[in-house]
């Protein structure tokens, strides 16, 4: 049924135990996976009495977000390379983690997006949502959220 599954991963424990199940669903199903990391944008440095001065510039920031987002990938594409599933690997810069989602989604044509869910409960969730229920709000694409 599904063929070419994104699994979005930040490097968590609950994102890597998501891309291990994610992973073997792809597996079950012959689909392919395209592990994706949502890197940060650069902050915006206030300056002014009280202001705090980073001394990284965009580029360096840049280097090492990438750097990042390699690490986390490789985890997933390693998980893969184990289970014989084809991987590749895609980071998108972007503070706006469920539109760069989204975006890498149908940017790479899948079929499904496997996440893992929030993890907040009672009031917190309500208040500050998260990442998945707003991939849930905003794409038309299957959402399989992993708990």
């Amino acid at each position: 049924m599904f063929k070419h599954i994104l699994v979005p991963t930040d490097g968590s424990e609950l994102s890597q135990k998501t891309a291990e199940r994610a992973i073997s669903f792809a597996r079950e199903a012959g689909a392919r996976v395209t592990a994706f990391y949502a890197k940060p944008e650069y902050p915006v440095t206030y300056y002014g009495e009280g202001a705090l001065i980073d001394p990284t510039t965009p580029e360096k920031f840049a280097e090492l977000a990438e750097q990042q987002a390699q690490q986390v990938l490789a985890q997933v594409e390693k998980l893969c390379s184990e289970a014989k599933v084809d991987c590749s690997k895609l980071a998108i810069t972007s503070d706006i983690p469920y539109e760069a989602i989204i975006t890498a989604a149908e940017q790479s044509g899948c079929d499904l997006i496997f996440m893992a869910s929030h993890g907040r409960r009672g009031i917190g969730s309500l208040l500050l949502g998260s990442e998945t229920n707003k991939v849930l709000t905003h794409t038309k694409i299957p959402v399989l959220v992993y708990r």
